[in-house]
């Protein structure tokens, strides 16, 4: 139960228009991902890998409620998402779309392009480029299976269908 990435680190307020900004909501998510992040980090898209981990401070996805801005961060193949806090609608919708999303009081101390590796099932991230381990927020069991199952209409289907 651990995802283990290089972060990419940004600070507090990061909306949703901010990660998938308004001209991307007519494209299709892997046309509008591409535009991610542009505004505030116009290399995001080229430097992001699978694999990596999205790091920020507060109010993470602040702003709408669509689902695009965390779409758009699982398509560039983020597997997780760290912030002091978030928009609790932009929380849900990670998870509705199977996005790891973890809250840790502790991400001021994580910097751009650090090797992170977070144990969602026993709360704790470990940071390899600095040696320090930071407390976060463990995964229920039910919000888990959503994510493992890659969010919530794939869940719901093999709940119908068996």
């Amino acid at each position: 139960m651990k995802v283990k990435g290089v972060a990419h680190k940004y600070g507090d307020n990061i909306n949703t228009d901010i990660i998938s900004p308004p001209e991307s909501m007519e494209l299709q998510i892997k046309d509008a991902c591409k535009l991610a992040m542009k505004n505030v980090d116009p290399d995001f898209v080229s430097r992001v890998k699978a694999g990596d981990i999205f790091v920020a401070e507060e109010n993470l996805g602040s702003g709408s409620s669509r689902e695009t801005s965390p779409l758009c961060l699982r398509e560039l193949g983020i597997k997780c998402i760290v912030a002091k806090s978030f928009a609790r609608i932009f929380y849900r919708n990670c998870i509705n779309v199977g996005l790891l999303a973890i809250e840790c009081s502790d991400t001021d101390k994580i910097q751009m392009g650090d090797i992170i590796e977070v144990d969602y099932g026993n709360g704790v991230i470990i940071n390899n480029t600095s040696d320090a381990v930071y407390n976060c927020s463990k995964i229920p069991e039910h919000i888990l299976s959503l994510v493992e199952k890659g969010g919530l209409i794939p869940f719901l289907e093999t709940k119908i269908n068996g």
